[in-house]
């Protein structure tokens, strides 16, 4: 005689396989030709109507999973939970997303529709991210929002600042008080950091700027290498959310990376802040071109990129301006005959074929009028470019050489119209037009420029290794660099963040340039900490945009918590 021992896996298969076939039914549970376990999940807890009716239609599972009670089912979402997280059932099951990262929406992907997401694995995770020296590689548990709420609101509730340590300019003192103006070097998890600062400064930071891990398997991201691509998107989009909060409704967030995640950031951050938020890439010349990584590469990467998005079309960039100058108005009209009036283009002309005017070359003055060529660009870059093209081009062979318009309705002049000539002799083609000076640009005002989008910094990124008295092996980014970031981007006194602060470049720029910081760091870059270079910087530090900006030190404070911060007062 024999005896069996009926193992819990075998009681629980007609359970299995009669849930498995129900569920097969639910296209929102399908992907791929697998069940998606936590969609499963997050459907029954929400008491999806669609999902109860496939349960109740299986007498298996309506006996196991609800209870009749005077005659009403009830259904019991906890033990349904419990048995769909149990590893007999969908046991490589994590993630509602395919195993695979691409464009999607409502979870199809870009061949099936018109519109944009990016969908990977683990993008309805979070991730925490606790690596601390740049040589770790660490196994990181992805918390399910939905499957994993206590240990995803215990990643993320506030924690305590502790440790806090003031330095004054030669000294460090314990004994002090805390002011709200302060500014801080936290050393710790950014994505706790970020989520602690969340009650003091939501709303309140003006300027975002990060340069982080660029993903490129040589970097500081030391992350699961089976899904290392999907790691990265989603440790960035969880600490991306959070700064999104933090951002001031005029705020701005530059991310700097380079081609390797480029794009995909480039959707996420659409994702995160809104497309219709994405302001402009800069396009940063890094090295020169005969400055090579490694010799067997075959392209030479030269450029990185920095996406900037604002909070809401309330934030202003600061526009570079120019002083207003007169010294080209040189040239004056005379007018010898009334012309002959036409209509060329739907404006009214006059025409003064040669002799009939003089054009004079004299002292500049508010009268006198500029000559451009109507030639090139010019033909295609703004309204007088375009009307020449358009209407004036060959009319030599109607009013011969030499001719002259007076076009009006042209032009911001204030008299209201401009003279253009054609080719002056035979053979030319090319013809000119004189604007005179607009009322908003009178000798002694400025105007404003564009930001230009591309920016030659291989110099400086070539010399910044020392700057600040520490060094940083790679991916140092130059004050001078980030002058630009800070200074469009941000007004004194305002705040400027950087979670991923590194050696402490941006805090260093920042503070020269009269804003406050809040800086995160948690690897340890031991004698070339950002506290380090911090300390430097309020004694004097000569180095980076020292000189431009006339940086004498900080005759102030600064203060270091201990398991998070350095704090520096202003």
């Amino acid at each position: 005689m024999s005896f069996g021992i009926k193992s819990k896996e075998n009681i629980m298969l007609p359970i299995i396989n009669a849930l498995t076939n129900v569920l097969q039914a639910d296209d929102r549970l399908v992907i791929d030709g697998k069940l998606a376990k936590n969609k499963i999940v997050e459907l029954a807890l929400n008491l999806d109507p669609a999902l109860l009716k496939l349960l109740l239609s299986d007498e298996k599972l309506r006996n196991h999973f609800f209870q009749d009670v005077d005659c009403t089912l009830i259904f019991d979402k906890i033990a349904f939970q419990r048995f769909v997280n149990n590893k007999s059932f969908l046991s490589d099951s994590f993630t509602q997303f395919k195993n695979k990262i691409g464009l999607s929406v409502e979870q199809h992907y870009l061949a099936e529709s018109n519109d944009v997401v990016l969908s990977w694995p683990y993008k309805d995770c979070f991730l925490e991210g606790g690596q601390t020296k740049e040589e770790q590689k660490r196994i990181e548990i992805f918390w399910n929002e939905t499957l994993a709420p206590e240990q995803v609101d215990t990643l993320l509730e506030p924690k305590a600042l502790t440790k806090f340590t003031k330095f004054v300019q030669g000294s460090e003192v314990n004994e002090f008080d805390l002011n709200s103006d302060d500014n801080l070097i936290i050393r710790g998890n950014n994505l706790l950091a970020l989520h602690s600062l969340k009650k003091k400064y939501a709303g309140k930071i003006k300027l975002i700027y990060i340069d982080p891990p660029y993903n490129t398997g040589s970097d500081s991201f030391g992350y699961n290498d089976n899904f290392n691509h999907s790691t990265w998107l989603t440790f960035m989009k969880n600490r991306l959310s959070c700064a999104k909060e933090l951002l001031s409704p005029d705020g701005f967030i530059c991310c700097h990376i380079d081609d390797n995640e480029s794009a995909y950031l480039r959707v996420l951050m659409d994702e995160v802040f809104g497309r219709d938020n994405f302001l402009t890439t800069f396009n940063i010349r890094v090295r020169y071109a005969e400055k090579t990584l490694k010799q067997d590469m075959n392209f030479h990467k030269e450029i990185e990129y920095v996406h900037i998005y604002q909070r809401s079309p309330a934030s202003k960039p600061n526009l570079a301006t120019k002083d207003n100058s007169i010294e080209k108005y040189i040239y004056y009209f005379q007018e010898l005959t009334d012309g002959t009036e036409m209509t060329l283009g739907g404006k009214k002309v006059i025409l003064f074929n040669k002799g009939e005017y003089k054009i004079v070359k004299k002292e500049a003055s508010e009268n006198g009028r500029k000559e451009v060529w109507a030639s090139g660009t010019i033909l295609d870059g703004n309204s007088s470019g375009r009307y020449f093209r358009d209407f004036l081009t060959g009319r030599y062979d109607v009013d011969g050489y030499g001719a002259v318009y007076k076009v009006f309705g042209v032009g911001e002049e204030g008299n209201g119209y401009r003279y253009f000539s054609g080719p002056n002799k035979e053979g030319a083609t090319k013809g000119k037009y004189y604007q005179s000076i607009p009322s908003s640009k009178k000798e002694g005002s400025t105007s404003t420029l564009p930001i230009s989008n591309f920016y030659d910094f291989a110099g400086s990124f070539g010399n910044c290794r020392t700057e600040g008295g520490v060094e940083l092996r790679s991916g140092k980014k130059p004050e001078k660099f980030l002058k630009v970031i800070i200074n469009h981007f941000s007004n004194p006194e305002d705040i400027v963040l950087d979670y991923h602060l590194g050696c402490g470049s941006t805090a260093a720029t920042a503070l020269k340039l009269g804003r406050k910081f809040i800086g995160i760091e948690q690897l340890n870059y031991q004698e070339n900490d950002p506290i380090i270079r911090l300390k430097n910087v309020v004694n004097g530090d000569s180095t980076g945009i020292s000189k431009d900006v006339n940086w004498q030190g900080y005759c102030a404070t600064i203060t270091l918590t201990g398991s998070a911060t350095i704090r520096m007062a202003g």
